[in-house]
């Protein structure tokens, strides 16, 4: 079983910084990609960054420049540094985590793993 936890959130000031962290634990073969959602009051849930198998990395429009995401592979863990935070990033941001399984038969499982989030209001 694989668990996804996150971490970081908390109450800051239009401009200010927060870091988020992912941790992803238990019996994980192969991390695909991480990627950060959020879902602020009222709205749905949507991708803001992602962290793939290489790397390389995906922006939602709205936090580039600002966002930056990051892992560590040997830690399993995921990490969203935000910057320059504005009232709109207010929103439970979620973690989730793709993981890949080998199969007997050949080829690979993927199931999507997903953490309780964490809460980031930004507020003067």
């Amino acid at each position: 079983q694989v668990h996804v936890v996150e971490s970081g959130g908390g109450l800051v000031q239009p401009g200010g910084s927060l870091r988020l962290s992912c941790e992803a634990g238990g019996v994980i073969p192969s991390i695909n990609t991480m990627d950060w959602y959020r879902q602020g009051p009222g709205k749905q849930r949507e991708l803001v960054a992602s962290v793939g198998l290489g790397g390389s990395t995906n922006y939602a429009a709205s936090v580039k420049g600002r966002f930056i995401v990051y892992k560590d592979s040997v830690t399993n863990r995921a990490f969203l540094q935000m910057n320059s935070l504005e009232i709109e990033d207010t929103a439970v941001y979620y973690c989730s985590v793709e993981v890949l399984t080998p199969q007997p038969t050949g080829g690979v499982s993927r199931r999507t793993y997903w953490g309780q989030g964490t809460q980031v209001t930004v507020s003067s």
